[in-house]
């Protein structure tokens, strides 16, 4: 036989929303005989799609105890509501599968302690969505870093700029909330749609000090322009107990876009990732360079299961604590400040209004060039950080 290893069984939970881009990765693996899919979960009834059609065989069920019972997969793709993630991993770590969990993948330290607890008992692993890790430009920025093309780093800062409708924030239940039915949820613009860029930069920290980087202070300024209860606009500012801190400026309110940049900066001379497209800029270069090569986490994640020791997880849960000690300490940070009349521009109407925070991409870029805050910059409409020291020790597993 050769050692010819049976295709992984593999089920997704949350197969709706953004589980159809799992579903779309999936469907060539599976057409390939890589992997088999056994079963589709999803409370509401699951819609077939021309890139991922639902394959003969496979399962359809709308509660996941259920399917893991009936169907023992292998690898569970969770792609359900942040808040949902403890229980439903819980149940599939204890019925014996690894787990890709998109990201968030908890939302405070304590569950963050439990489903390692969990996983390590079971002899199960975790790979976490948080797929930019796996990109070739991020290497290429390392490896630059490591040969020293930029000298002595003193800064990382990302600046993002997008715009999201009123529908997005109708979305589900659980768009634009902190909390629903008393479970903390942390729907910002930090925990989740720009939970990529606060990674990338912790990954960057990471390479320099050589293991994940523990924060010890954050100080966060946050800002919305609609009635939710999350932050659409912030800017972070991380420090570490060594190397340079890490300062995030972000906007889901701007007319302009900024796809995601991260910036590391050091004495001779400035790296830039542009982390969704996967062009990097390095000192010397002329302009932005396509830096292509994605490693897909699900495959790494199936080559892992058959060679541990030779394919080390490209995002194991461990590596994502410092993430998780972020979301952590934003908890308790206080509602975001209302910003709106003449600072706010509004466009459109229904679902499809936007609304625009005036000037917000050049007060991002100046904070993230100066390693400030917006109220440090003297912004007009800006508030004094709210600041707290992180006390918790990084989770000593390592899976």
């Amino acid at each position: 036989m050769n050692g010819w290893v049976p295709p992984a069984t593999v089920a997704v939970i949350g197969a709706n929303g953004h589980g159809h881009w799992h579903r779309r990765l999936i469907a060539p693996l599976h057409a390939e005989g890589r992997l088999r899919l056994v079963a589709l979960v999803d409370v509401a009834p699951v819609r077939d799609e021309r890139e991922a059609p639902v394959p003969p065989g496979v399962d359809v069920f709308t509660d996941h105890r259920a399917m893991l019972a009936a169907t023992r997969p292998e690898v569970v793709v969770i792609c359900t509501p942040p808040h949902t993630h403890l229980p439903i991993a819980r149940d599939a770590v204890a019925a014996g599968a690894d787990l890709l969990l998109e990201k968030p993948p908890v939302l405070s330290l304590a569950e963050h302690h439990e489903l390692s607890d969990a996983l390590a008992a079971a002899g199960r692993v975790a790979q976490v969505g948080f797929q930019a890790l796996g990109s070739a430009a991020l290497t290429a920025l390392t490896d630059a870093l490591a040969t020293g093309r930029l000298g002595t780093v003193t800064g990382i800062a990302t600046v993002a700029a997008w715009q999201r409708p009123d529908a997005y924030y109708a979305r589900s239940a659980w768009a634009g909330r902190r909390t629903l039915d008393g479970r903390p949820v942390l729907d910002g613009a930090l925990a989740n749609p720009f939970a990529h860029a606060v990674m990338q930069c912790l990954a960057v920290a990471e390479a320099l000090g050589g293991a994940p980087p523990w924060p010890v202070a954050i100080e966060v300024e946050r800002y919305r322009v609609r009635p939710i209860e999350v932050e659409d606009t912030a800017v972070l500012r991380v420090r570490f107990r060594a190397g340079p801190a890490v300062l995030a400026a972000v906007t889901m309110a701007s007319a302009q876009f900024v796809p995601g940049e991260v910036t590391v900066t050091g004495t001779t001379g400035q790296a830039v990732l542009e982390y969704p497209t996967d062009r990097l800029r390095l000192p010397g270069d002329a302009a932005p360079r396509d830096v292509s090569g994605r490693q897909g986490l699900l495959e790494n994640l199936l080559a892992h299961r058959i060679d541990p020791a030779g394919v080390p997880l490209i995002a194991p849960l461990s590596r994502t604590a410092p993430f998780t000690a972020l979301l952590d300490a934003l908890r308790s940070a206080p509602e975001p400040r209302l910003l709106d009349g003449d600072l706010v521009d509004v466009v459109g109407d229904g679902d499809e209004r936007v609304r625009h925070l005036r000037g917000v991409v050049e007060v991002l870029r100046r904070c993230a060039e100066r390693g400030s805050l917006p109220s440090e910059l003297g912004v007009s409409w800006a508030v004094p950080a709210y600041r707290a020291d992180l006390t918790d020790q990084p989770p000593d597993h390592h899976h």
